[in-house]
């Protein structure tokens, strides 16, 4: 199935097959000097797969993890292209989750004001959400990509079949996004988690959460308004992500653990039973205060207060303005 994301300036193919990574040149132009970026965790043979159908690859691995978010693995990617002689007629590949993505995205975008960027990604969480809309970004100072660029790819692919090398724990981490987005804007995606077997829905998730994210994209593509809804748990969620690095909680961990405290009492009591079924958090340990300081980075903050997203009811949602003893106190909430 193929999905086009519809913008004023430009428009992408999101091609949904299994198999697809092994038929990627009849969809991306590779016949050029090509980027390939990916990291340590992901299995070698996808990045080779790429490599076989480009005429001039090169591949940069990175090591896995948010560390690799970086200004050293971006200046690695620029120096890359620098040495090889890239010029814009050239492209970039990201074959992996959204680290490797944001990255790989961000350097394109730069590079010479921007070369062709394509996405194949490898991780659950960047095939329902990170792969498609635009955003790139390294994180700097510690704080969680603070430096980027809207920059949509030329084409996405999703490939399912490499999601069969993924531990269980990681399906649940991308699962998190597909309920974020079932609990602002599709009760019956909400309701496909409560009753269905995971496992057999999973393609079922993948092109709903899409659908979804496609269509938020093409009415707000720079975030001004509707795509903020897309950010629902990742205030909370950023800020117990930049403390709790050092933990090991994944993105998709803390977006699960921000949701809470954004739901109504009502919407909690259906929610905590999903998070338990997926393997999901719903109370964490960290340094609350370090939590805190990283939230009054987040992007959407405005004076005193953080523009948020709430849910009184399923499949619907509600943007409000919380001051910091509020944000406080919903953090309190999860240890």
């Amino acid at each position: 199935m193929t999905l086009t994301v519809n913008l004023q300036h430009t428009s992408y193919d999101i091609v949904i097959e299994r198999g697809v990574l092994k038929q990627a040149d009849r969809y991306l132009n590779l016949r050029r000097r090509v980027l390939i970026v990916t990291d340590s965790g992901v299995p070698e043979s996808y990045a080779q797969t790429v490599a076989t159908l480009a005429q001039q690859p090169i591949i940069v691995t990175i090591e896995q993890g948010e560390e690799s978010k970086s200004l050293a693995s971006y200046e690695t990617l620029l120096k890359t292209m620098l040495d090889n002689h890239f010029t814009r007629k050239d492209c970039v590949v990201a074959v992996g989750g959204g680290v490797v993505g944001d990255l790989a995205g961000f350097a394109a975008a730069s590079y010479m004001r921007g070369v062709d960027f394509y996405n194949i990604p490898t991780t659950l969480l960047s095939q329902v959400d990170s792969s498609i809309g635009g955003k790139t970004a390294i994180n700097f100072g510690g704080i969680k990509n603070i430096v980027g660029a809207f920059y949509q790819p030329k084409c996405v692919l999703i490939d399912p079949d490499l999601l069969k090398t993924l531990p269980k724990r990681q399906l649940a981490n991308g699962l998190a996004e597909a309920l974020k987005m079932s609990l602002t804007f599709d009760k019956d995606l909400f309701s496909l988690f409560e009753t269905d077997s995971i496992e057999a829905s999973l393609d079922q998730i993948i092109l709903s959460s899409l659908k979804i994210k496609k269509d938020v994209v093409e009415k707000d593509e720079k975030e001004a308004g509707l795509r903020r809804v897309l950010n629902f748990g990742h205030t909370v969620g950023h800020g117990i992500e930049s403390e709790n690095a050092r933990h090991g909680l994944y993105h998709g961990e803390c977006v699960a653990l921000g949701m809470i405290p954004m739901c109504s009492d009502e919407v909690k009591v259906r929610l905590i039973p999903i998070l338990n079924k997926l393997s999901l958090p719903t109370k964490a340990e960290f340094d609350p205060e370090n939590a805190y300081a990283a939230m009054l980075h987040d992007k959407k903050a405005e004076g005193n207060s953080v523009s948020v997203v709430t849910v009184e009811t399923i499949g619907t949602f509600t943007m409000k303005q919380l001051d910091k003893d509020e944000l406080r106190r919903c953090l309190d909430a999860l240890l």
